[in-house]
């Protein structure tokens, strides 16, 4: 019996900085690659074709689900795998992605993807970083990845299409067939956070914002809409009173909405009300959820009351649950000075330090922390070091100056 072949499905738009590394990464265990192009104007065609990929122009209609589904139309082969041009395959996933299809009763796979990120202390709606093995040489140089689950992986079947115009996935449509959904043994690398500059990260995410607000006019009364509008307005508006009018709504669509609940929490910690924001998160907490994201703020709204005990706590089981970040790590540290174990704590701040030297937040932190217990000396030391980051005004410079003449 033939070994089943497999298909990359893409769509791309400009994707030439990008697209070699993601075609190069899986051109070992696909049979055949077709790309959909929406209007690239750079080196998009010339790429894909030397891979050996079948390219297409496609219309956009700013759906993402419509422009996979064009592509999807023209599959042949027994298996479909979806890649974007920012994203790659490592050799071992490779390597367990071709065992996976070769026997198996599934007709789907659930795949994690990692996405790295410049800074330890990021998130993805409610997931929290972690962080990076470096198992892969392209990622090194970045701190942490956030993990997101999609079914990039399925079999091909005529009934089988994207639905949602962002954030497209199939899965509704496998699970509404019935089919069977398995778990890949295999990770997705993506880098589209960290290879992107800000002006296209920017007009990425204002295209994903009008496009959820489309979605949601026309189907008001689902909550997953509900919920990725709402993470839009919180991220990407800066709006955390429009987002959770937003959130409010997904839970009250759907109760078991445990990250609309926890991204509440968020909105409520940045409109500072701490305890509205306690109250709504024990819904999770109620519930057993595992977020770093959901502790953290915990954490937060906790160490704003001042009911430090009760923060640490928070912040420990942030970390239990993987949240290995400095800021985490520091704010753990304050707590401990509060309640009295200076030195740890200090210790504590001095970790954090030597992990992200160039955090400016984790720097405020760290030299509130350090004044509190009068270590006059390493605040200063810290203070110096915050002068040389973006964002320091003239109030960090007069502390710097006011630690200079202290400590001496």
């Amino acid at each position: 019996m033939s070994a089943p072949t497999i298909e990359l499905s893409m769509i791309v738009k400009n994707g030439g900085s990008s697209l070699a590394r993601c075609l190069q990464s899986a051109r070992s265990i696909v049979d055949r690659i077709i790309i959909g192009d929406t209007g690239s104007t750079d080196d998009t065609a010339e790429i894909a074709k030397r891979f050996g990929a079948t390219w297409m122009p496609i219309p956009w209609n700013e759906d993402f689900a419509e422009a996979r589904n064009l592509v999807l139309q023209q599959a042949t082969c027994d298996w479909i795998l979806v890649l974007d041009a920012d994203e790659m395959m490592d050799p071992e996933g490779a390597e367990l992605l071709k065992k996976l299809v070769a026997k198996t009763e599934m007709d789907a796979f659930d795949v994690v993807r990692w996405n790295y990120v410049r800074q330890a202390n990021s998130r993805s709606g409610a997931e929290g970083a972690l962080a990076n093995p470096r198992i892969l040489p392209e990622s090194a140089p970045f701190p942490a990845y956030v993990t997101t689950i999609n079914t990039r992986l399925f079999r091909r079947n005529p009934e089988v299409r994207f639905e949602r115009p962002v954030h497209e996935t199939v899965v509704y449509r496998v699970q509404e067939l019935g089919l069977p959904i398995g778990q890949a043994t295999f990770v997705i690398h993506h880098f589209g956070l960290v290879d992107d500059d800000e002006s296209v990260r920017d007009a990425k995410n204002a295209l994903y914002l009008e496009i959820n607000r489309r979605h949601f006019e026309a189907y008001p009364e689902d909550s997953r809409t509900a919920y990725e509008l709402g993470w839009a307005l919180l991220e990407f508006s800066k709006d955390p009173q429009a987002a959770l009018d937003m959130l409010i709504r997904a839970v009250q669509l759907d109760e078991s909405n445990m990250d609309a609940v926890i991204l509440g929490g968020v909105c409520l910690l940045r409109m500072q009300r701490y305890d509205d924001a306690i109250q709504l998160l024990s819904h999770a907490t109620a519930r057993n959820v595992t977020s770093i994201v959901l502790y953290e703020t915990i954490g937060d709204a906790r160490l704003h009351l001042q009911q430090y005990e009760e923060a640490a706590h928070a912040y420990s089981t942030a970390r239990r649950q993987g949240g290995a970040t400095a800021l985490i790590l520091a704010k753990y540290g304050v707590c401990l000075i509060h309640l009295g174990k200076t030195q740890e704590g200090i210790e504590i701040l001095r970790e954090a330090c030597s992990m992200e030297p160039k955090y400016p937040e984790l720097l405020d932190i760290v030299i509130a922390g350090a004044v509190t217990m009068n270590e006059l000396a390493f605040a200063a030391e810290i203070a110096k070091q915050r002068l040389e980051l973006p964002g320091a005004t003239d109030l960090h410079r007069s502390i710097a100056e006011y630690l200079e003449v202290e400590q001496k």
